[in-house]
């Protein structure tokens, strides 16, 4: 009898049944693994099965004699663990996990996803029976590919007193095919080495798309069709960009499911993969002093801040056919924003988080050429030395109007944010990199300090800061009298910053990401209706941008961006948050 632990929204958390497998990382990430995927499983006085809303369930359905087995009587918690590895052990003995990363010659594959696999290694957070198998037309052999991968891998900081040994360990685990990308033969020649390396196992297959997009359909066809797996599970993480607009998003959908079930479809935002992302909702849902707080009643505008202090550098040809509004807006800040907004799901399990988030997408109205500023950067001399305009870069048309830099203002037309303005902001070649969320209160009413702030009412408000990185922090800013005889009164910070509170290694995004993705956690990954509510906010925006050729506003490298967006921000009766010093 083969055990299934599964994050699905089925009436029970842990289900038995023959047709499926399971695997388990190594002890060292065992209760790791369980919280995060198997979060309604939780240590009790007696073990219970619980339902997805966390109440006990009645009965719940044994298959094949389990009646007189510890599920059945309850466990206490100092059985628990063992009981779990007793079933797992058995089953990772008979099954395998194939991770094959597409386009593994590419920039994407060896700086992030197998680092990434090799962290996940590290933490003992894989299976003992997996592979990696990296896929490219460049003809490369094993020993060539280990080669490449060696010089991107990193240990934690933390944990380094075993990390030479790892790496040889987990690149005696990884394998190369070339092949087309379009040629069915070669992904079926992929599929003879699986199986060689599956060894008659049960395998579980996982195929990692770190491919342009015009050639996702090509490679799902011949995966799907010569290399999925006969007597396990097949999954896909696609890499954005989703199409270019809501045609080509759906055009795109479409084909793939022609070829996979949405279930197998993993579209991968690795923004939603940061850690002070991830904790958005946990800060917001788990702490009473915020949860009354975040409705329109207390809350005066919301500001999602992009940006990087370099420009496209020689790699101008994909950004130019996309823009910074397709690159940024239209995914990372918006699916960010969506998280923010939604209002409390059922539970924690994956449609009812991906459900809330489609109803803020639906409940928004699509952007206007007047909620929009765009602009682009232009060459710059500064501290002796200078610094390249966007068209200066070779790859880049010398023509070009396409944004290195976009500001919007959009609104949810519910009635928890009915009027509030969520202003947006992405852009290259900025005074600084920075990713935050700004949430600024409203003033007080009657404040009776408002003399002491003079004609200044933003040093009033209240801001909630969640710094995204670079060094990742939440600070709140409020009020506070200066020691002293006088009545004078100062803007303080009280602040948790990541490093100083947690001084181990964050893990990236993708760790968390592909961890998910093995284990079939769907939650930080888009469904296909949240990508047509996203694809159908944006498209009638860049249909005109497009159409009517908008030129974009100039603005210097290194500088804060074009005068524009504080009109656009004054608009709204709104300042941007980033504006003052280095710490704001």
């Amino acid at each position: 009898m083969a055990a299934q632990i599964t994050p699905s929204s089925s009436s029970s958390s842990l289900a038995f049944s023959s047709e499926f497998n399971v695997w388990k990382p190594m002890r060292c990430c065992f209760f790791k693994w369980v919280s995060h995927v198997c979060p309604r499983i939780r240590p009790t006085n007696h073990f219970q099965i619980k339902s997805s809303n966390g109440h006990p369930l009645n009965a719940v359905s044994m298959q094949g004699g389990m009646d007189g087995s510890p599920l059945a009587k309850g466990i206490n918690p100092e059985e628990q663990e063992e009981f779990f590895i007793d079933i797992l052990d058995k089953e990772e003995a008979l099954s395998t996990l194939s991770i094959t990363v597409v386009g593994a010659s590419g920039d994407l594959a060896k700086k992030k996803i197998f680092p990434a696999l090799f962290a996940l290694y590290y933490e003992d957070c894989l299976p003992k029976n997996f592979i990696v198998f990296g896929y490219a037309r460049t003809k490369l052999t094993d020993e060539e590919l280990r080669n490449i991968i060696s010089t991107t891998l990193t240990c934690r900081i933390d944990k380094r007193e075993n990390c030479k040994d790892k790496m040889e360990q987990f690149l005696k685990r990884c394998f190369y095919h070339s092949g087309e990308y379009n040629s069915e033969e070669n992904f079926a020649e992929l599929d003879i080495k699986l199986k060689k390396k599956e060894a008659g196992k049960l395998s579980n297959r996982l195929f990692y798309l770190s491919i342009p997009p015009n050639i996702f359909v090509d490679v799902v066809r011949c995966a799907s069709m010569k290399a999925s797996s006969a007597n396990g599970w097949t999954r896909v993480i696609v890499e954005k960009p989703f199409g270019r607009d809501s045609e080509s998003s759906a055009e795109l959908t479409r084909c793939l499911k022609k070829y996979l079930t949405e279930d197998q479809i993993f579209r991968i935002d690795h923004y939603l993969g940061k850690e002070l992302v991830e904790n958005l909702s946990v800060l917001r849902f788990s702490n009473l002093i915020f949860e009354p707080l975040w409705s329109r009643n207390y809350i005066r505008n919301v500001q999602f801040i992009f940006s990087e202090d370099f420009g496209t550098e020689g790699r101008g040809g994909y950004f130019d056919n996309y823009g910074i509004i397709r690159d940024i807006m239209q995914n990372h800040l918006l699916q960010i924003l969506a998280l923010f907004a939604m209002e409390t799901p059922v539970s924690l399990d994956a449609e009812d988080i991906r459900n809330e988030k489609v109803k803020v997408l639906r409940s928004m109205k699509p952007l206007g050429l007047e909620d929009v500023i765009i602009g682009q950067y232009k060459g710059h001399n500064k501290g002796g030395r200078a610094y390249p305009g966007y068209t200066d870069d070779s790859t880049v048309p010398k023509n070009s109007i396409t944004p290195t830099f976009a500001a919007a203002a959009l609104f949810i037309n519910n009635a928890r944010w009915d009027g509030v303005p969520f202003l947006m902001k992405a852009g290259k070649a900025l005074h600084r990199k920075r990713a935050e969320i700004r949430v600024q209160f409203r003033h007080v009413p009657g404040n009776l300090y408002k003399r002491n702030f003079g004609t200044d009412l933003d040093k009033a408000t209240n801001e909630l800061v969640l710094r995204v990185q670079p060094d990742e922090a939440i600070y709140l800013k409020i009020n506070n009298k200066v020691p002293g005889l006088g009545m004078r009164l100062d803007r303080s910070d009280l602040n948790l910053l990541y490093r100083a509170r947690y001084p181990t290694e964050i893990p990236d995004a993708y760790e968390r990401l592909l961890l998910d993705a093995i284990a079939g956690e769907r939650r930080l990954f888009i469904r296909s209706d949240e990508l047509d509510a996203a694809w159908s906010l944006f498209t009638p925006l860049l249909k005109e941008l497009e159409a009517k050729k908008i030129a974009p506003e100039l603005y210097p490298y290194g500088s804060r961006g074009p005068v524009g967006a504080h009109y656009l921000a004054a608009k709204y009766n709104v300042r941007w948050g980033d504006l003052g010093g280095e710490d704001d």
